[in-house]
């Protein structure tokens, strides 16, 4: 089999600020921004890497979800254990520098970890962990 990862989805619950978040401040370009009913679905993605992108969703939007459920995502979203994403960079101190002067939330700054990798840690608006890993 030749499979690439083509997308995956990381939930929103305000389309204007993670628009904000993965345009301004991760610097991602805009791909699709598609409105239905009042909701919002924006495909970003990095520049360099034109085949592999990330669509932010609301995450109610599945019509096969209760409203138990659409309240436990939004608690989930509310700590930051509900979506993740792990990103790379060749200088984790410069890119964490420069996204701590845009003001994202910092969870954790550079560190060695003791499995050998040295990385940070930033919240989107919607609460999702974004960790950045050094490429080595």
């Amino acid at each position: 089999m030749d499979l690439t990862i083509h997308a995956t989805f990381l939930p929103h619950d305000d389309p204007e600020a993670a628009l904000a978040f993965y345009r301004d401040t991760l610097g991602f370009e805009v791909r699709n921004d598609v409105g239905y009913q009042g909701l919002r679905w924006i495909t970003v993605g990095p520049p360099a890497q034109p085949g592999t992108s990330i669509v932010l969703h609301p995450p109610g939007a599945d019509p096969g979800i209760t409203d138990d459920e659409r309240r436990t995502i939004a608690e989930m979203m509310a700590k930051g254990t509900y979506g993740s994403l792990m990103l790379a960079t060749k200088d984790v101190d410069g890119t964490f520098d420069q996204l701590q002067a845009r003001g994202a939330e910092v969870v954790q700054e550079p560190v060695d970890q003791a499995w050998g990798a040295r990385d940070c840690a930033v919240r989107d608006p919607a609460g999702n962990l974004i960790r950045i890993q050094e490429l080595r």
